[in-house]
């Protein structure tokens, strides 16, 4: 974060909060004119800082009332394996977010589903059955106290 000023980090922290204010608004927030707030915009997106711009969904409004945490071992954590089983979740659009750990569990998996049933089908027909998973422990989420996506800028 040092290669970027208190200017970028504000940019940052509106944009995060707000993805869909206009150029205009953004710049009035953070005391720039309009064309060097789209510069350093698109500087920030061509560095890669911004990824991209999205809605925040609710997933129950949509229909899908199921968040469950797994918790995945493999068999193997050779690099190959790693990355097999990691190709292999991004190709299930229920697995939301998929991260490597340190200690007894190699993974820990976001999934959302419609329902229990749905689930039940994703984790017995498409999770354990997945290249080199050894075992799964899942957990239901009950309620989200928090959900504050992106980084504490």
């Amino acid at each position: 974060m040092e290669k970027y000023d208190e200017i970028d980090r504000r940019l940052l922290a509106e944009l995060q909060d707000e993805g869909r204010i206009t150029n205009v608004e953004l710049a009035h927030r953070v005391g720039l004119t309009a064309p060097p707030c789209l510069r350093r915009v698109r500087g920030l997106e061509e560095d890669g800082v911004i990824r991209g711009y999205h809605a925040d969904l609710d997933p129950s409004k949509l229909g899908f009332t199921i968040t469950v945490f797994a918790m995945v071992s493999l068999k193997s954590q050779a690099e190959d394996a790693l990355r097999e089983f990691e190709n292999a979740m991004r190709e299930f659009p229920e697995v939301r977010e998929c991260h490597m750990l340190n200690g007894e569990i190699d993974f820990i998996l976001k999934i959302v589903c419609r329902d229990l049933q749905s689930f039940q089908e994703f984790l017995t027909g498409k999770l354990t059955p997945a290249p080199n998973v050894e075992s799964v422990k899942t957990s239901l989420t009950i309620r989200t106290a928090k959900h504050a996506p992106g980084v504490p800028i």
